[in-house]
This record gives structure tokens, sequence and C-alpha cells, in this order.
């Protein structure tokens, strides 16, 4: 404890002789210490933000459109539409291994009316399960779809933030009803806002949701227009697509081999592809960041080279009076760390200040900026690696001089 108290003395008085270059030389590890600590905080910001926004159509589910047969198969030709009914889905649910949950979903537009409003609204019949799988989430005092909608085809919505605002305005929906296709609809839940950036059949702020048996009795459908499913880890997706195909193949006489018969968009490639690029768009600002900091690192050891200058009569009185070139050694390095630690915690607080500052606004853009655990750790390795190389040299001058020599100079 008292060898780091002199360390803090000789330092203190080493750089009150030196107070322009003290200051320039903090200020740079301030800089490089804020440019390292911004860069990453933003860099992680915006990833989080880009993976909310793709999370927004689903967290890492399969999107399955029947489609067109493109081999021959059984006798059959090519060319045939793919008709799938719910049957088929519940058979999928109940043979298919790793799957999580699925959902059939039937697409459609109706007109409403509300009042004095009449619109036109895209609407999905759907099952609960999909409301989970895609993100869904009501408002507080609503609901989504339930087991006993769809066992009682009740006709009740769950509507679009956006699409509930046009319809009845600054009122709160819920509890209200309206008329879609000539039967009146009771609302259950509107969605809560949500950031979405991708879609197959329009933004859900704008839809309507209903059960999928109101919307096959409503509108006489007897087959869907798609269904979504998703494994029970994101990385088992494509082996359930292979049995999916197998068992609907089996089903309705199709190749399961036949990639055309059912167009599948596996989102997890997605979200793979926004990992793999984010993390080298952060190598890139911490890449950035560090060759900022290795700038006042130079300075930190510019100074330190004066100081050991200066000090050279000193160091060699030391050595002749039984000072060892380690203790020397020690000395210096721990005085470069202190000059060091002191500018990198004058940036991360600063840095904090300016997340914390960082309009709200913006945050919908790029990301909410936060100095994290993990932010702040990578700084502190990188601030000390250069404080490190920033003192040894110098530090290791110092050691090796000659007492004798040292002593005339």
């Amino acid at each position: 404890m008292l060898a780091i108290v002199d360390v803090g003395r000789q330092l203190f008085r080493d750089l009150r002789s030196q107070k322009l270059r003290t200051f320039l030389t903090v200020f740079g590890i301030v800089w490089g210490t804020v440019a390292v600590s911004l860069l990453l905080a933003f860099g992680q910001g915006l990833h989080k933000q880009l993976i909310k926004s793709v999370a927004g159509l689903g967290d890492r589910i399969v999107i399955a459109f029947p489609a067109r047969t493109s081999l021959p198969y059984e006798g059959l030709g090519k060319g045939r539409p793919i008709i799938v009914h719910e049957e088929d889905i519940q058979a999928v649910a109940q043979e298919a291994s790793g799957l999580d949950a699925i959902s059939s979903e039937y697409t459609g537009s109706f007109k409403v009316h509300q009042g004095d409003k009449t619109m036109a609204v895209d609407v999905s019949g759907v099952f609960p399960i999909f409301g989970s799988m895609r993100n869904l989430i009501p408002q507080e005092g609503g609901r989504f779809i339930d087991d006993v909608d769809i066992e009682a085809r009740r006709r009740v919505a769950f509507l679009g933030d956006q699409f509930a605002k046009d319809l009845f305005g600054k009122e709160d929906p819920v509890g209200k009803v309206f008329i879609a296709q000539g039967s009146p609809f009771l609302v259950v839940g509107v969605l809560k806002e949500k950031d979405q950036d991708s879609s197959y059949s329009g933004r859900d702020k704008d839809k309507m949701f209903i059960p999928a048996t109101t919307f096959k009795a409503v509108t006489g459908q007897k087959y869907l227009d798609l269904f979504i499913y998703k494994a029970t880890t994101p990385e088992g997706n494509k082996a359930l697509t292979k049995d999916v195909n197998r068992i609907l193949g089996r089903r309705l006489h199709y190749d399961p081999s036949d990639t055309e018969a059912l167009k599948v968009w596996d989102t997890t490639d997605m979200f793979s592809f926004m990992d793999a690029f984010m993390l080298g768009f952060q190598l890139f600002l911490g890449i950035i960041g560090c060759l900022t900091l290795v700038v006042g690192g130079i300075g930190v050891s510019n100074i330190m080279n004066v100081v050991v200058e200066e000090r050279t009569r000193e160091i060699g009185i030391k050595m002749a009076l039984g000072a060892k070139s380690g203790s020397i050694l020690k000395q210096f390095i721990m005085e470069t760390m202190v000059l060091t630690g002191s500018g990198g915690l004058l940036g991360l607080l600063l840095s904090v200040a300016i997340c914390a500052a960082f309009p709200s606004s913006l945050v919908e853009y790029v990301g909410l900026p936060v100095v994290s655990p993990s932010v702040a750790a990578l700084t502190a390795s990188a601030l000390g690696l250069v404080g490190l190389l920033a003192g040894y040299f110098p530090a290791r001058d110092a050691s090796r001089l000659d007492p004798v020599v040292a002593m005339k100079l």
C-alpha cells in the first residue's frame, strides 16, 4: 500500500511539471476510450434493434405457401396445384418430429363498417398459437384469440393497432362491436405497437385477425392459404421442413424432394445473417475504436519517456542504493497504468453520460446505445493492454540504466 502511495506522489509531481503534455495525453486516452465504448455501444444497440425489427414477423418461424409441383410423381404430371386442408395440418402436428408449434392461416379482404366509416381490411383466420409465433402481443386490457373462440366459431376480432385507430379513432376498441362482411364482430384485443421490417401479406398493424373456424364459416373457404410452424430449436427448422414435406407429400401425392410444391421461407436464415453481419460490423467498429485508443497510448508512452529522461539521476541513485531493476520497472509501469486508468475512467463516465442523453426519437432507427458490462469489459481490456504496452518500453529503458552513468547525467 505504501508503494502505491509513493508511486502516486511521484506521478503527481512528474505530471505537475508537464501540465500541458499531461493534459493532451489524458485527453488522448479519454477520446480513445470514448471512441471504443461508444462505437461498441452503438453497434450493440443497432444489433438489438435490428433483431427486434426482424422478430416482429416472428421469432425464427417457417412460413410455408402451398404452390404447384415441378416433378411428376406416382403417374401424376407436374404443375398440379397443392391444396392443403386443415386435416393435413393436424396430421403434421401429430406426426412431425421436433415440432414446437404450427398454425394454419386463411387470408382474405373484408369490408368493415363502424358508424359512418366503411373500410377494407386484410383479414387472417388463425389459431391461438399463431399469436405467440408471430409476436402478436395484445395491449393491456385485451387478449388474442383463444380455444373457446375456435370451438364456438365466435365472431371476435383482434385488430392491428393502426387499423384500430383508423376504425375507432381515439376510443378504446376493446369491447366494441363493428360490422364485417355483414356480420357483427366483437373486438377482444388490439395489437401492442411493435417494430416490423418484413412481412408476407402486409404489416400486422394494418390487419385484422379472427378465429380460423369463423373465417371458414363466414367465407365458405375450405382450404388454407399458408401455414407457419417452428421447431423446438432454431437449428431444427431445416430437418422439420423435410419432415413436413414427407408427411404432406404422402397425403397430397407429391414428391417430398420437390422444392416447388411447398414454397418455404425459413426466417431463421435472416437471424443467422443478421448475427453474422453485425458481428463483423461490431468487430470493425471495435478495431476503429482501438486504433484511436492506440494514438492515445502513444501519447502516454511519449510522456513516460520524458519522465524517464528527467529522472535519470534519481533512478541512478536508487539503483546505487540497492534498488533492483524489477522494482524500477514496476514503478514506471504502475505510473503508466494510473495515468491510463484515470483517462479511461473519465472516458467511460463520459460515454455513459452520452448514452443516457441519447434522444429517444432516434432509438427506432439506430437502437438504444448502452455501455453494458460486456462493452465496459472490452473497453477496459483494450485500455489495459494499451497502457501496459505504452509503459513497458520506457520502464524497460529505465530499469536497464547503468547506475554510474545515470548519476552523471
